[in-house]
């Protein structure tokens, strides 16, 4: 370290997401960030697609050339517990973040309405202490 380096605690979280549903991970994720923040974290880090979860190995009941009806319903609810950035979800977490007063960077399976109706996006969200959104990254 030199004489101008700053030291910062940070907490990475290693927990699993509420299964494809929104609310609730958020109320974990909220809950999470005031621990790590309890204990010293300026800086919390979460997983990947924390937010709605990351869908390893499901197929959606997708075979080449079509998708069980099943599979479609299941598809539906993965989609509807995507974020909208800017949206509700991102206000919740940046008031988690202003409330423990730290830096938060957290994965989301994100939905662009403005871009495109079925295509979501694996992004980064940021926040400041002041719970302020500083960007994202796709």
């Amino acid at each position: 370290m030199t004489a101008n380096s700053k030291k910062i605690n940070v907490a990475v979280v290693q927990a699993a997401p509420v299964l494809f549903n929104r609310q609730a991970t958020i109320e974990k994720a909220c809950d999470l960030i005031n621990q790590a923040a309890e204990q010293g974290a300026q800086l919390v880090l979460f997983p990947e697609a924390f937010i709605p979860a990351y869908p390893r190995g499901l197929s959606f009941g997708t075979v080449v050339g079509s998708r069980t009806p099943e599979g479609r319903k299941i598809w539906q609810s993965y989609w509807e517990n995507t974020v909208e950035v800017p949206g509700p979800t991102t206000e919740k977490l940046g008031a988690a973040a202003r409330k423990a007063k730290i830096y938060l960077a957290i994965g989301v399976i994100e939905r662009d309405a403005m871009r495109s109706s079925g295509t979501l996006y694996c992004t980064l969200l940021y926040f400041g202490p002041d719970g302020q959104l500083l960007g994202k990254h796709q």
